[in-house]
């Protein structure tokens, strides 16, 4: 047996480094299937964290698509997804420097389709009867808000595009019918976010290839619906949560019926595009993903008889479901493994990783296996989180000493914690520090009702939730109540700073560009979110008094805590203002406060010495807070207020 060292809990030394995970830790986008060959984006940090189409062929070989400047993203609603297409060989795809889009044949260097500056292009299909790309398209060449409409492009370049549909304030997920001769999508309006509810459209298309007879054949403001495909004999299937839960619907002959109840999800919210929980394998069988308590399972329904057959797999987290014959390819994920695009083979079960987030080996003696934790909330609800106690194969704390906890609320708030092995996680656990990864009211995965309790509760509910959790592993003595910490991005950002502000549990917090002036972002937003708060908060102005006394930054008097703020300098979504705002308050009140902020970064952060500078800075400061010694040095952070 190996001798273990004593050392408090903070202090251990871990092989987890910011560097490993900055350097060696790739995100996994969008798997695509195109005859036999295998289609990915990778997003490298390594590389200023550029978008690159990868193609797997069918004897294993594996190279990149897209040629470096070319960065395969687009921003339309600023969270962009769908950037991509494959159409036998050929991929189109939208780069994020000019937003233009590009055809790049086999062996060829990409050549533009759509050069008109200002225009942002995603989700696209390709309709051949027609020699065509139809997609979103979201025109920023207008004052005010950009108008997004469904376009068709000439791929011969011979043509002006054709607008298909318009009026809405959105749309999303065009798709023709197997024969060509219908055109379903879905669009929804302000103040709706796509969760909330979505309208499923379906009309003809005419010889010209513009829509006639469109009309609605599913949803309304009170229904979402995800994912319309049609089936490969001509039936439009989808994702309604009509009955509470996410679940696959059939509509043929202008009829509309469940083709699979349960009480699990099939759907996520739609914050990008190009999302699937499920494909069709053949006319009379699809392989969907589905979600119960915070777990996602793999099966395959008989679109005749209706019946379900589980699929077992290892993976608990399974998104992005694509098929092609025998092969189906998502993304999966599971406490010991990363998140990896995996392709199964239906005859036999098989499943083999085509590609891994990450190539770094960890010992499982450094991993923390998470726990599920529910504990009672308002309205009759549980929350859920999962639970991750320090572990390290070469350490044990001092007799009697209990960890500190870092509670971390997620973002969108639609977001939800999931359980696959996530190396950003581990890298606190295997220093000692416990992580509390809440799904509170108003995350997915656990049905409408539950995802629809935080209307008008954003800033109390969740808050309450991530108070609650880590109370209450306070009172089963697993952790330590004086060293509660929350951290968050975006809307988690703003759950963390209410909770730091509004309430007394936590000691520290770290603000991952969150919101700290509801107001604010009422108008320095973008369009897709520009009346989300209507559906958190209330109606914008006439709530304007709860907008108030929701937001930080007008109470920051009652926040006593030390912060650190992180910022990325080129947000759109929420704007550096938020954070500086806040930090000038903290700094003038003499709170302990440290601010990094991050040239060239986004919404969310993707180059590798961005997320190193971080993590690093994080753990810096929370070991100057309470005191405990580093492993490793690291390089040195400002806080402000801080006496040493």
């Amino acid at each position: 047996m190996t001798h273990r060292q004593v050392a408090p809990y903070g202090s251990w030394q871990s092989p987890i480094t910011a560097a490993v995970i900055a350097s060696g830790t790739l995100g996994l986008l969008e798997p695509r299937l195109a005859a036999d060959d295998t289609y990915w984006i990778e997003m490298r940090p390594e590389e200023e964290g550029r978008y690159v189409i990868v193609r797997r062929c069918a004897d294993g070989t594996v190279n990149d698509v897209t040629p470096a400047p070319y960065s395969a993203r687009t921003r339309v609603h600023e969270y962009g997804g769908g950037a991509y297409l494959v159409d036998g060989g050929t991929v189109y795809f939208s780069n994020w420097h000019d937003q233009l889009l590009y055809r790049q044949d086999p062996g060829e260097a990409p050549q533009l389709i759509a050069s008109k500056a200002g225009l942002r292009y995603a989700d696209g299909v390709i309709d051949r009867q027609r020699g065509r790309l139809v997609c979103i398209r979201e025109d920023h060449t207008i004052d005010g808000e950009p108008a997004n409409t469904i376009v068709s492009i000439d791929l011969a370049g011979e043509q002006e595009q054709q607008v298909l549909a318009s009026g809405n304030d959105f749309y999303a997920a065009p798709r023709i019918s197997p024969d060509g001769s219908r055109l379903a999508w879905l669009t929804w309006n302000h103040p709706n976010m796509p969760w909330n509810g979505t309208e499923l459209w379906v009309g003809r298309l005419r010889g010209d290839g513009s829509v006639q007879l469109a009309e609605p054949v599913a949803g309304g403001a009170d229904e979402s619906i995800f994912q319309p495909e049609w089936s490969p004999d001509g039936a439009l299937t989808f994702v309604s949560d009509r009955t509470g839960w996410w679940n696959l619907t059939i509509h043929r002959d202008r009829q509309t019926e469940p083709l699979v109840e349960m009480e699990a999800e099939l759907g996520r919210p739609q914050w990008a595009f190009g999302m699937s929980t499920y494909a069709f394998v053949s006319d009379e069988r699809l392989v969907c993903a589905y979600c119960r308590n915070g777990i996602w399972h793999l099966a395959s329904v008989d679109t005749k008889t209706r019946e379900m057959s589980q699929i077992a797999t290892r993976f608990t987290e399974v998104s992005d479901v694509q098929a092609q014959g025998d092969r189906v390819v998502f993304r999966g994920g599971s406490p010991t493994e990363a998140m990896s695009v995996v392709q199964l083979e239906l005859s036999t079960g098989r499943t083999e990783v085509l590609r891994r987030s990450t190539a770094i080996e960890i010992d499982t003696g450094y991993l923390s296996t998470p726990r599920t934790v529910d504990f009672p909330t308002a309205d009759g609800l549980a929350a859920h989180a999962f639970f991750y106690p320090p572990t390290n194969r070469d350490y044990v704390a001092p007799p009697g000493e209990r960890p500190p906890l870092l509670v971390v609320s997620h973002g969108g708030p639609t977001g939800a914690a999931t359980s696959t092995l996530n190396l950003a996680v581990q890298y606190w656990t295997s220093r000692g520090i416990a992580v509390l990864d809440v799904n509170y009211r108003g995350s997915s995965g656990y049905g409408r009702r539950f995802r629809q309790a935080l209307a008008g509760n954003w800033g109390v509910a969740d808050v309450e939730d991530c108070a609650q959790g880590a109370l209450h592993l306070v009172e089963q003595d697993s952790v330590d109540g004086d060293r509660l910490i929350i951290r968050g991005g975006s809307a988690g950002g703003y759950t963390t700073l209410c909770a730091l502000t509004f309430r007394d549990d936590f000691k520290a917090g770290a603000s991952y560009f969150g919101v700290s002036d509801l107001e604010a972002l009422t108008s320095d937003t973008h369009k897709f979110e520009s009346r989300y708060l209507d559906q958190l908060v209330g109606p914008y102005p006439e709530a304007r008094e709860l907008y108030h006394e929701r937001s930080p930054i007008h109470y920051a008097a009652q926040l006593a805590c030390p912060v650190i703020f992180f910022q990325g300098l080129e947000d759109k979504v929420v704007p550096v203002e938020q954070a500086e705002m806040m930090v000038a308050a903290l700094r003038t009140k003499g709170v302990p406060v440290a601010y990094i902020a991050f040239e060239g970064e986004q919404h969310g952060f993707r180059r590798a010495q961005s997320i190193k500078r971080a993590l690093e800075a994080e753990l810096t400061f929370y070991s100057r807070v309470f005191g405990f010694e580093l492993a490793e040095p690291m390089e040195a952070l400002e806080i402000e207020n801080l006496d040493t």
